[in-house]
């Protein structure tokens, strides 16, 4: 594993310099760059604490499991949704609630936290626990600080009440994909910080739990072929991040105990 290293912020007149090189690398990457599809395979579905996995319309009693976002959410880089972040999240819950675990996914591959909030959270009803993750595709947009504040804030307020609990994951770590060049790299990795710093201090002041995964370490593997998304592994690392805050808003453990005492 590495830890990406700590950034000097640069001078005015060096992010000026940056600017133009790094759009033009942007535009590079936007004609050489494959990335991953979406993988086919259902976006629902019901996994048991053992493991095993259940019909979607058997969700009674279920602890329900929604995610919304981009291509992290959707799964690209894998070659099936049973293999995407979701369900791999869903499996860590069950194993460590008890509880069967009926878990729904909401995303697509491109997707900015402006169309979480007016597409894909409209969809979330009654959940248990929510996964809001996007941010990279906001950051490839160019899109200011301001907006992204403003979209995840308004998230937040809307998730509220459509879930229990809500848990926020930040962008990836594109500043450290190898198949952008390094000053696209470098103008990325100041952007994620200044995202993931906003982001941080709104779920902070809403009690919000937030996971960063833009400055942690990458499990061995991580990168799926395309060099831009994660593999199985950066999946089963991401989804082991996120659970953790999941199980201790819902007061379980790992090692598994009945919860749910307000159903």
């Amino acid at each position: 594993m590495t830890t990406p290293a700590p950034v000097r912020p640069p001078g005015r007149v060096q992010r000026l310099l940056r600017r133009p090189v790094a759009v033009a690398e942007a535009v590079i990457a936007q004609r050489t760059v494959h990335l991953a599809p979406e993988p086919p395979g259902a976006r629902s579905g019901v996994i048991t604490p053992d493991g095993c996995t259940l019909p979607s319309p058997g969700t009674e009693g279920a602890l329900r499991l929604e995610a919304v976002g981009d291509s992290l959410v959707a799964g690209s880089g894998v070659d099936s949704q049973g293999q995407a972040l979701t369900p791999r999240i869903a499996r860590l819950l069950a194993a460590g609630t008890g509880e069967d675990v009926a878990w729904s996914t909401h995303a697509r591959l491109g997707s900015t936290m402006r169309r979480v909030r007016y597409r894909f959270l409209p969809e979330v009803d009654q959940a248990d626990v929510l996964l809001v993750c996007a941010g990279s595709n906001d950051l490839l947009a160019r899109r200011s600080l301001a907006e992204w504040e403003e979209d995840l804030e308004a998230v937040l307020d809307d998730a509220a009440g459509r879930a229990r609990h809500v848990v926020v994951c930040s962008a990836g770590q594109l500043y450290r994909s190898p198949v952008l060049m390094r000053t696209l790299r470098r103008v990325l990795r100041e952007w994620t910080d200044a995202q993931t710093e906003a982001s941080a201090a709104i779920c902070a002041r809403r009690r919000v739990p937030y996971v960063d995964v833009a400055h942690c370490d990458l499990a061995e593997g991580f990168w799926a072929q395309d060099g831009f998304h994660p593999s199985a592994a950066g999946y089963e690392m991401a989804a082991s991040m996120v659970t953790e805050p999941m199980l201790s808003a819902l007061g379980a453990t790992r090692t598994g105990s009945p919860l749910r005492q307000d159903h």
